[in-house]
């Protein structure tokens, strides 16, 4: 089963699952982003980087491995991976914790002892699935994280179950993402014949159909707007040396309109006094 892509689909909808796995979330949980990221130079690849908004008040840089086979270079890769990214990356983060996600303890490397210290300290949680508890005990992001260990009829009644939370609460993308983990358990099987067996209508009502491509339009519309909202801080940084911190919450509070006008005026900005004037003006 393709776990890793599933995990990815998990993360990029939902990146604040990743916090419901950490004892003490940063404040502004639901506003990381989360991004796969190739540390180029050595062709590693790490599964998640969730980086935090340019306005968090700790820039803390969290990390997640998802492993459902034994592999025991794992951690040295993973530490490696980090550092590297950490060296090479232009900003420079306050700090990093790590999330390392096992489908049961018994996939984690044999060799603990050399990395001790790091796998001891406050930096790293390790998180087992099986060991997790009760499907039904558990919040639907983390149910989702659960299905995926699960097999054959036991598989089939926790998506169930989980399709019947996600109906309850109206969450249209978790219920396509319930559906595409069973498609992938089950390869023998149509996309047609997995639908009839959990339940669902093939035919969809006109108004589900409405709000999953409403949510679609929505989330296009959202990424656009942070992608450029990125974009411009970079620029203004470059042209301005550096944004004080109470402009940069401005320029979040912007619409997508706002931002691509942005983009273009800071063309003629030389001073920070430029980017003040220009921000009283269009939220006013």
């Amino acid at each position: 089963m393709r776990r890793d892509t599933i995990f990815y689909k998990l993360f990029k909808q939902f990146p604040g699952l990743l916090f419901e796995l950490v004892e003490q979330p940063p404040l502004e949980a639901d506003s990381y982003q989360f991004e796969s990221v190739e540390v180029k130079e050595t062709a590693f690849r790490i599964d998640g980087v969730f980086l935090p908004p340019a306005n968090a008040a700790s820039q803390v840089v969290f990390f997640a491995e998802v492993q459902f086979q034994k592999d025991e270079d794992l951690y040295f890769r993973f530490f490696s991976e980090l550092s590297l990214f950490l060296h090479r990356h232009p900003i420079r983060y306050d700090d990093w914790l790590g999330v390392i996600i096992f489908g049961s303890r018994n996939l984690e490397p044999s060799n603990l002892r050399i990395h001790r210290s790091l796998l001891a300290g406050d930096q790293i949680r390790r998180v087992y699935l099986d060991e997790l508890g009760d499907v039904q005990q558990q919040p639907l992001g983390l149910g989702l994280m659960l299905l995926t260990i699960k097999e054959g009829t036991e598989a089939i009644d926790t998506a169930r179950f989980l399709l019947e939370q996600a109906q309850e609460q109206s969450e249209i993308a978790i219920i396509d993402l319930i559906t595409t983990i069973i498609v992938y358990k089950f390869t023998n099987l149509s996309r047609e014949e997995i639908i009839a067996m959990l339940g669902l209508d093939l035919e969809e009502p006109r108004a589900l159909r409405e709000a999953k491509e409403e949510g679609r339009e929505e989330g296009r519309e959202e990424g656009r707007k942070q992608e450029g909202i990125s974009l411009v801080i970079r620029l203004l940084n470059r042209r301005l040396g550096g944004i004080p911190e109470q402009y940069l919450s401005q320029i979040q509070e912007l619409s997508l309109s706002q931002i691509e006008a942005l983009g273009e005026d800071l063309l003629d900005f030389s001073t920070v006094a430029d980017l003040e004037r220009w921000l009283q003006s269009n939220l006013a």
